[in-house]
């Protein structure tokens, strides 16, 4: 089926905003989420492990929505799923201001969750499909609003925090941005799409190819990495002697400047070789936070910046360029498998804290805080997930070399047969 798309350079710019404006909602929700835990846990008497299952909620909300906006994108298109986000996240918010216990945050976290992911599953391939010669370059300055966002989400909760205000007014400000990418979106008239080339069930038979199915596990060891390191920022770092908050504006403010000049970086290196420098850079950044206290942590949170920046949006426009024939689909599976992954993670994140703080306390060494020696234990089990990924990026390092080259060798035969 051909369509026709509306691809005016002033319409792609007004669509291109609203979408920023909706990852920025998305962002917010995750930085304010990590600035309210302890919050969360001291008026409503949960534990670590107990916020660790509030905070899977989120990441489990994220790729069932991606799976199934991913799966009807074709049908429904970009502008509904922009509106089920919209609904979704002003449900979200409101119950979780709400929330008087466990169980209503986390249900209103799998409300905010599934609005985080039908953002991703409408605008991906959006994105994608209205610069078709640029896919990985736009898809990287599209994502500099997750980490601006939350430098934004974390300067307003830092802000209110130390101002006394409580973790609900801190939800509250989210509706601001979440009303506006609404109204915008009603009042948009969305292009339909461009020539839809693959059938769903051809975008399903290639998630089962060998390189989507290797993509998607290293998948779930970037987004674990990245965002399980970020989203238990004030609870690993509290005691380190750095404000956690101001180390999460750092990472995210440098993450959002490496994006949005992602352009040229991309080209040089290629997205396979900016994935195997990014696993190397990050080990390093997270092992060195494990070990930084005072100043030296923002030091070592730098290094994990400039590790991390750059894997969501490159995992997502690898997926676009070297398997076209996944489609939106492909796209919103991809992130969807990293999400689902930390909504896994998280609980156990949770686990590890509890555990390494009752070691601590038991083993009472003199001149050790628990917090502090919690939180680099976490840490160093969390180095784990980019150190695995240098090996496999590695192999996919050498796996891609190898087929572009069989592909330039068979073009090059063609052209000489036909000459």
């Amino acid at each position: 089926m051909t369509v026709d798309i509306a691809n005016s350079e002033k319409t792609s710019s007004r669509i291109f905003i609203i979408c920023c404006l909706a990852l920025l909602v998305t962002s917010m929700t995750f930085a304010i989420r990590a600035g309210i835990l302890s919050q969360l846990g001291q008026e409503l008497a949960l534990t670590d492990s107990q916020l660790g299952w509030v905070n899977a909620m989120a990441f489990l909300g994220f790729p069932v929505a991606m799976m199934i906006g991913g799966a009807l994108y074709n049908i429904l298109g970009a502008k509904k799923l922009l509106l089920i986000a919209f609904i979704c996240h002003l449900a979200g918010l409101f119950l979780t201001m709400s929330a008087s216990g466990f169980w209503g945050l986390l249900i209103s976290t799998f409300f905010i969750g599934f609005a985080n992911g039908a953002v991703e599953a409408g605008c991906n391939p959006l994105i994608a499909e209205t610069y078709p010669n640029n896919k990985t370059t736009m898809l990287n300055r599209f994502h500099v609003w997750f980490p601006g966002g939350i430098v934004i989400g974390a300067l307003i909760s830092k802000a209110m925090t130390d101002a006394g205000l409580g973790w609900q007014l801190q939800i509250a400000v989210m509706l601001i941005p979440a009303f506006l990418y609404g109204v915008m979106t009603l009042k948009q008239a969305f292009p339909k799409s461009i020539a839809i080339k693959v059938s769903t069930t051809d975008n399903v038979k290639a998630l089962f190819s060998p390189l989507f199915i290797f993509m998607a596990i290293c998948m779930t060891l970037t987004t674990t990495a990245e965002l399980g390191t970020q989203q238990w920022i004030e609870r690993i770092l509290g005691a380190s002697g750095a404000s956690p908050m101001l180390i999460m504006a750092l990472i995210t403010g440098l993450m959002a400047v490496g994006r949005y000049f992602a352009g040229p970086i991309i080209h040089r290196l290629n997205p396979v070789g900016v994935l195997l420098f990014s696993a190397v850079v990050a080990t390093a950044g997270i092992y060195a936070m494990s070990i930084a206290t005072g100043s030296m942590v923002y030091i070592a949170a730098i290094l994990f910046a400039i590790g991390v920046m750059y894997f969501w949006p490159t995992m997502v426009g690898f997926v676009a360029e070297n398997i076209p024939e996944s489609g939106a689909l492909g796209m919103s599976m991809i992130g969807g498998a990293g999400m689902f992954a930390l909504s896994l993670w998280n609980p156990v994140i949770g686990s590890w804290i509890d555990s390494a703080r009752a070691k601590a306390n038991a083993a009472a060494v003199t001149g050790v805080n628990p917090e502090l020696a919690a939180g680099q234990s976490v840490l160093a089990n969390l180095s784990l997930f980019p150190a695995a990924l240098i090996i496999a990026f590695t192999f996919l390092y050498i796996y891609m070399k190898k087929r572009n080259a069989n592909k330039e060798k068979s073009s090059t035969e063609a052209a000489s047969q036909l000459s």
